[in-house]
């Protein structure tokens, strides 16, 4: 029989006869940079999540695994959960470089609910910056001739294109936010998702 060994982070530890090995990580500079999150269950079948970080790139990864996780727990099949996964990373890229101007002194926030409308779970998500804002209707369309060949400008068209909803607006405590949902898709009676 093997003995437990107590570790300091980061150092292997086995336990049991079996042999089981868990790993703890060492604290990463990922979680110095967020500035504080919470995970509020709001029924059975819904739950919140907040998320405050710096300016940092670093943590596009991190707010991508959580929208993973959320998508899939809400229901959403692989495909949605992909397609969630590219909006929130465009999302966060744009409050990050457009609204913050990649100043770490500015924090942008995400929230996400998981939700059940008319019995079609979803998941709903709001992305904050502490950035100027702009006027949603003055960005470039990325489909005219004159834009097809521009590196960058897209991020909005893709996350419209992705997500069941979209909303771009002045959030009431300053900077921009834009506020997205993707629901489920339905199951026929075989239990294959129908495709709208």
């Amino acid at each position: 029989m093997m003995r437990p060994r107590t570790r300091r982070a980061g150092d292997t530890v086995a336990a049991g006869t079996e042999g089981i090995v868990k790993s703890y990580a060492r604290p990463l500079d990922i979680v110095q940079q967020m500035g504080w999150y919470s995970v509020a269950p709001m029924s059975d079948a819904s739950s919140h999540v907040r998320l405050e970080f710096t300016s940092a790139f670093d943590m596009v990864d991190l707010v991508q695994v959580v929208a993973d996780f959320l998508a899939r727990q809400a229901g959403l099949d692989d495909d949605a959960v992909h397609w969630v996964g590219v909006a929130i990373r465009e999302s966060v890229i744009n409050a990050i470089t457009h609204g913050n101007h990649n100043n770490a002194a500015k924090h942008v926030f995400v929230e996400f609910t998981t939700t059940v409308d008319n019995n079609i779970p979803g998941l709903f998500i709001r992305v904050r910056d502490q950035g100027e804002g702009f006027d949603p209707e003055s960005v470039a369309d990325p489909l005219a001739p004159e834009n097809l060949l521009k590196s960058s400008g897209r991020g909005i068209f893709l996350i419209r294109s992705f997500m069941d909803d979209v909303t771009l607006q002045r959030a009431p405590e300053g900077g921009m936010e834009i506020r997205m949902s993707k629901r489920a898709q339905p199951a026929d009676a075989a239990g294959d998702t129908v495709r709208a």
